[in-house]
C-alpha cells in the first residue's frame, strides 16, 4: 500500500500538537487517532498555461533566498516558500493563511539572479509573478518577478515545474496588498 503526505493534527493531549510530514501507510488505523488531513494543493506545469495557474498560487509568496537550491549536475532548482492562499482569502469568511510549499523545476541548464545574492541568508523575497518565454521550442526561459525588481532567470531545455505544499498552514492577519496606480 502507498503512503501518503498528510499533516496530522491529534486531538489526544498527550500526543503532540502537529506533525508534518508524517507518513500514514493505513488510513483506516489513521482515522483512529482522530487524524485530519488538511488540503494541500500539487499543481505540474508543462506549459506556459499551466505555469500561469501555478503562478497565480504563488502570488505573494515569501522566499528566503538563501534556501533557493540551486543543483547544476541534477539541473534541478527547488524553492521553499511560505505561499498565501489566495482560495482560503476569498469567500462569505475569509481566512487569510499562509502554507509552507517548495516549488520545483527540472531540466534546467542555467541559473541567473538580477539583484539579489541567492546565498544571502538574509534576503527575504516577495514574489510577484513566475512566467514562461520558449525560446527554440520546447527551450525557454522562467523567470521569477520579485518585488523591488528582483529577477531569477531559469534556462530549461523544457518546461517541466511542480509546486506542492509541503506542511502546515498557519493565520496571518494581513491579506498582500498591492497598489492599484504606481503613477501617482
Amino acid at each position: 500500500m502507498q503512503s501518503r503526505r498528510r499533516v496530522v493534527l491529534f486531538q489526544d493531549e498527550s500526543a503532540p500538537a502537529l506533525w508534518s510530514d508524517f507518513n500514514i501507510r493505513h488510513s483506516a488505523s489513521a482515522d483512529a487517532y482522530g487524524i485530519i488531513n488538511m488540503d494541500s494543493l500539487k499543481l505540474i506545469a508543462f506549459d506556459k498555461d499551466d505555469l500561469e495557474i501555478i503562478s497565480a498560487h504563488l502570488q505573494d509568496a515569501i522566499v528566503n533566498a538563501g534556501e533557493i537550491i540551486w543543483r547544476p549536475s541534477e539541473r534541478r532548482v527547488v524553492i521553499p516558500l511560505c505561499r498565501f492562499d489566495w482560495v482560503g482569502a476569498e469567500g462569505e469568511t475569509p481566512e487569510y493563511r499562509r502554507r509552507l510549499a517548495a516549488l520545483r523545476f527540472e531540466r534546467v541548464s542555467a541559473f541567473k539572479a538580477r539583484n539579489v545574492n541567492p546565498s544571502d541568508k538574509a534576503a527575504v523575497l516577495n514574489l510577484l509573478s513566475v512566467d514562461f518565454a520558449e525560446a527554440d521550442a520546447p527551450t525557454g526561459h522562467v523567470t521569477l518577478n520579485f518585488s523591488g525588481d528582483v529577477a531569477i532567470r531559469l534556462d530549461v531545455e523544457c518546461l517541466e515545474s511542480e509546486l506542492a505544499d509541503l506542511g502546515p498552514e498557519w493565520t496571518t492577519a494581513h491579506r498582500p496588498g498591492h497598489p492599484e496606480n504606481l503613477d501617482g
